[in-house]
């Protein structure tokens, strides 16, 4: 149906396509309008979201290369530990301490994975923790399905706000503040960064047979949708695939499959027994690499006042 160019319908739906347009960019001009409602989804919103997977298509184009797939590996495992280590153990839980300065450059490293900004992953985060498979929780698949808890919630309208009580502690600092309202700059500028890496080496390495192009979809792209559901298995399949060593009144289970996949999170019983603590693999034949790195990254004295895990808490409540 077409309408007349000073239609107030024409220009209603010019508003919101300017609407969702400036929310890709800067979250604070976002309103959903399907907020107050838990299951549908906020397609303009997360139209950049389903674009990550369909780049990932590319690859049939730009061909393959051991560059290309090394950058991408690294890329993975660097954000992977981003996520676990600063999003998660640090920004949600405060795990370990660091300076202010630290605390920025986890925040920036954390934003490169574009799993949003810190405040609003440690926000519903902390969510999760007080509700944990309760109906309150939003994303548990006792409650929800899997598909909903592996990453359903997120694009709903509802919960693309945040609750900022739950993050006090970080609303302090206008840094924070800016990673979240601009949740899409960091991600860009790697993916620039990326790109540019790759048109360097065609140019000073083409024995290495890639190119800019090649580089943004297997460094960025491919990379970045990998780490996603990485991330997710920890809302999905740790609370319905493992074995529960603690009595925590929830669904969450210990699955060293995943625990390798995201470098110690798959201890996911272990972490809803005692959350504060920066060691998730509590024994030592529990692989636990995002801790290793944390306490090498100790020595270095940036980050310092890892919190353990007390054995008597370690040992008790466990299940026969």
């Amino acid at each position: 149906m077409m309408y007349p160019p000073d239609s107030p319908v024409r220009t209603n739906l010019f508003a919101r396509l300017l609407r969702t347009l400036r929310g890709w960019f800067d979250t604070s001009s976002a309103t959903p309008a399907s907020r107050q409602n838990d299951h549908q989804v906020e397609w303009g919103r997360v139209l950049p979201f389903l674009g990550m997977h369909v780049a990932c298509l590319a690859i049939i184009w730009v061909g393959f290369s051991w560059a290309a797939l090394a950058t991408a590996l690294v890329l993975y495992l660097v954000r992977m530990f981003a996520i676990t280590g600063f999003y998660h153990r640090y920004f949600s839980h405060r795990s370990f301490k660091t300076s202010r300065a630290g605390q920025l450059l986890f925040g920036i490293l954390g934003a490169s994975a574009v799993q949003r900004g810190p405040i609003w992953w440690a926000a519903h985060h902390r969510h999760h923790h007080a509700f944990s498979d309760k109906p309150s929780d939003v994303h548990s698949p006792r409650q929800q399905g899997f598909f909903w808890s592996h990453m359903g919630w997120f694009l709903s309208g509802k919960h693309f706000a945040p609750d900022l009580n739950r993050v006090k502690d970080l609303m302090k600092y206008p840094e924070l503040r800016f990673l979240d309202r601009f949740d899409i700059f960091v991600p860009f500028m790697l993916g620039l960064a990326v790109f540019l890496f790759g048109v360097l080496l065609e140019s000073v390495a083409p024995e290495l047979r890639t190119n800019g192009a090649q580089m943004l979809v297997w460094g960025f792209f491919v990379s970045t949708v990998l780490t996603y559901h990485g991330t997710y298995t920890i809302n999905s399949l740790s609370h319905v695939f493992g074995r529960q060593r603690y009595k925590t009144n929830d669904d969450s289970r210990n699955n060293p499959w995943l625990a390798m996949l995201t470098l110690g999170e798959g201890w996911h019983n272990n972490h809803h027994h005692y959350p504060s603590s920066v060691r998730q693999g509590f024994y030592w034949w529990e692989v636990d690499i995002t801790f290793y790195l944390l306490k090498l990254l100790s020595f270095t004295g940036l980050i310092w006042d890892l919190n353990p895990v007390p054995a008597t808490i370690r040992d008790s409540s466990r299940r026969l």
